[in-house]
C-alpha cells in the first residue's frame, strides 16, 4: 500500500522516480512508494518537471496543488498535495493502480 501521510496543508506522496524510461506513467508500487516512469533525464530538474506532469496527469489535479518538497536530486522523492484529502487521494491512487495491473 502507497504511503499517505497527513500533513498541515495536505497530503505527503512518496515517489520512486524512474528518470529516462522509455515512456511517461506510473508503474505500480515499490516498498510503500508510487513508482513513477518518466522519458527525461535527470538533469537540471527536467525530470522532476516531468514528474509532475505525470502525476498531475494521472491523479487528476492542478499542477499547483503538487510541490516537491524532498529528494530534489535522488530517486525516492516526497511531494505535498494541496487541496485534496487523504481517502480522495488514496481512491484515486487505488483506481489509477488497479487500471495498471489490468
Amino acid at each position: 500500500m502507497i504511503s499517505l501521510e497527513p500533513h498541515v496543508d495536505g497530503v505527503i506522496l512518496t515517489v520512486r522516480a524512474q528518470p529516462g524510461a522509455r515512456r511517461n506513467g506510473i508503474q505500480g508500487e515499490h516498498a510503500g512508494m508510487l513508482k513513477v516512469y518518466v522519458t527525461q533525464a535527470p538533469e537540471k530538474g527536467k525530470a522532476n518537471q516531468a514528474i509532475l506532469a505525470v502525476l498531475s496527469q494521472e491523479l487528476k489535479l492542478r499542477s499547483s496543488q503538487i510541490e516537491l518538497i524532498a529528494g530534489e536530486t535522488a530517486r525516492q522523492k516526497r511531494f505535498l498535495v494541496r487541496g485534496i484529502e487523504r481517502e480522495v487521494l488514496r481512491s484515486r491512487l487505488n483506481a489509477l493502480l488497479s487500471r495498471e495491473r489490468s
